[in-house]
């Protein structure tokens, strides 16, 4: 019980100081916090909303699983106890960083916004080489042949439709 409320408090704090920060202070900040008014074209709007609701669902989800399956926190100081691929887990392993690009995406069609598209895409270099570089050398260390096999059965950026059983 410890350990999961450890998990629980540790991606609390980690998730306002990641996500929250990059998908919502650091954008505020690029919009003249959110002074820009709502773009003009209503399909735009619409899906910037869609987008940042549904991903604020995964993202928030994504991190309940860490906590709670997993007994750990999405921090590299605290990771989880073992490898999760339950829920959404089981069509996409970076589901929060999909998130988190997903509501900066959302923000850049709900104003219209260029600079917002550009920091998305410097997001998702900075998101994809710390994956690439760090994230998947460490995890094959960690947890071996599980994680390979789920690395090689479920895609790391575009969710697959049908969820992965542990083939």
């Amino acid at each position: 019980m410890r350990r999961r409320s450890s998990a629980i408090v540790g991606s609390a704090v980690f998730f306002l100081a990641a996500p929250c920060v990059v998908a919502g202070v650091l954008p505020w900040l690029i919009l003249d916090r959110y002074r820009l008014p709502f773009s003009t074209n209503l399909a735009f709007a619409a899906a910037g909303w869609l987008l940042i609701g549904v991903a604020i669902v995964v993202l928030l989800h994504s991190f309940g699983r860490l906590a709670l399956e997993g007994m750990g926190t999405p921090a590299p100081v605290a990771p989880t106890e073992k490898l999760v691929v339950g829920g959404i887990y089981r069509h996409v392993r970076n589901p929060m960083y999909v998130a988190v690009l997903s509501i900066i995406a959302g923000q850049a069609l709900l104003f219209a916004s260029l600079d917002l598209l550009l920091y998305g895409a410097v997001i998702a270099a900075a998101m994809v080489s710390f994956v690439h570089f760090y994230e998947e050398p460490t995890l094959s260390r960690r947890y071996g042949e599980e994680y390979d096999a789920y690395r090689h059965a479920v895609p790391g950026w575009l969710p697959r439709l049908t969820p992965w059983r542990g083939e």
